[in-house]
């Protein structure tokens, strides 16, 4: 993917670029370029093993759709379950409904273009989300990709310290072939280890399956040795936790600096007792809310508000020039927890340190 006009503004390793309804439900609107208040906005959703979708993603452009158009608009909401057929038939059943415009987190980002078409056929605006689906896209909301990578990259050199060295063992587990984000993720991470250490296994997980990234790490393990790794880069915290079971289960009890990405509660407890180096945060309100807007403002006409939103620019296999907005990313570690995901009202001290996590949180600060 090639980006355009992306201003990078560094603070600690922060970078800044710049009504629900189940499926089924009849809308009973049509698609129109200057439509109201009263709009439906189709959300797909592409899998559950990551609990962003569904816990925070989605409830926060419910509330934003809700927000922008006087409570009198509504959302659809259906996940693909990292089926690429079934999130076709949920996007066919939505183009049926007639909706407004469709936010669109593809599972396969070039299985799906079909179904852009169709919908681009029937007058129905497509908004890629998160991932940039192939086909007649309108506009695409997310995360400069490729500075993730670099972000967890940079974060694994670090945590290896000084003392680092070519001959250095890491273990790759990268996210699924299927998803165009997954490897924009490791062209990033490369970036930053290439030349610095030895990539000794490497891995791309189908359906970012935290069971067979597990599998994986107990194949390197046993091929490399569980005394040489000396860094593991895990492309989400779900995998990383897959991993870190496959070490303990292996008896390394001394965990080597793992990555992850999407904070997840879980990844934020491991991190505050040690298990994991670090995640990538990535602030969903930001995301959530700017694909909200732009959603509403493609179905209702606002040129204007939304070439504000849409201030970058960027290309797919099949479409160049698509309106993006790229959204800042933090690295999350033990020090700054509370000023991020705690302040952003992601998690509260009190979901973060239970009584498992209660001595590593005072140690860390979050009281």
């Amino acid at each position: 993917m090639r980006r355009i006009a992306i201003a990078v503004a560094a603070s600690t390793m922060t970078f800044s670029l710049a009504a629900c309804g189940a499926l089924g439900a009849a809308s009973g609107s049509e698609a129109s370029p200057t439509k109201g208040d009263d709009i439906t906005v189709g959300v797909l959703m592409p899998e559950k093993t990551n609990t962003r979708y569904e816990e925070f993603d989605y409830p926060i452009i419910q509330r934003k759709v809700a927000e922008l158009t006087d409570k009198k608009g509504k959302t659809l909401y259906a996940n693909g379950e990292a089926d690429a057929k079934k999130q076709a038939t949920q996007m066919q059943q939505m183009i049926d409904e007639k909706v407004d415009v469709i936010l669109l987190d593809a599972v396969d980002s070039h299985a799906i273009a079909g179904m852009v078409t169709k919908a681009k056929d029937a007058g129905i605006p497509v908004i890629a989300y998160d991932r940039l689906a192939e086909g007649p896209i309108d506009a695409y909301v997310s995360f400069d990709n490729e500075l993730v990578g670099e972000v967890q990259g940079r974060s694994l050199v670090e945590a290896i310290g000084s003392g680092i060295d070519t001959s250095d063992k890491i273990v790759m587990i990268n996210g699924s072939p299927s998803d165009p984000n997954a490897g924009q993720f490791k062209a990033g991470a490369m970036s930053e280890l290439n030349g610095k250490v030895t990539i000794a296994k490497t891995y791309d997980v189908d359906g970012w399956k935290p069971e067979t990234a597990q599998k994986d790490m107990t194949e390197a393990i046993s091929a490399i040795g569980k005394g040489n790794i000396k860094a593991v880069y895990s492309a989400n915290d779900a995998m990383a936790g897959a991993a870190i079971q496959a070490m303990e289960d292996a008896g390394m009890t001394n965990i080597p600096p793992i990555t992850g990405q999407d904070a997840e509660l879980a990844a934020v407890q491991r991190i505050v007792s040690g298990a994991q180096y670090m995640s990538v945060y990535k602030p969903y309100p930001g995301e959530a809310e700017a694909a909200a807007e732009m959603a509403v403002m493609k179905v209702q006409g606002k040129g204007i508000q939304f070439d504000a939103l849409a201030t970058d620019s960027v290309d797919s296999p099949t479409n160049k020039n698509i309106p993006a907005q790229l959204v800042q990313v933090v690295a999350l570690t033990k020090d700054n927890i509370k000023s991020t995901v705690v302040k952003d009202g992601i998690y509260t001290i009190k979901d973060i340190c239970t009584a498992q996590f209660k001595s590593d949180c005072a140690a860390a600060g979050l009281k």
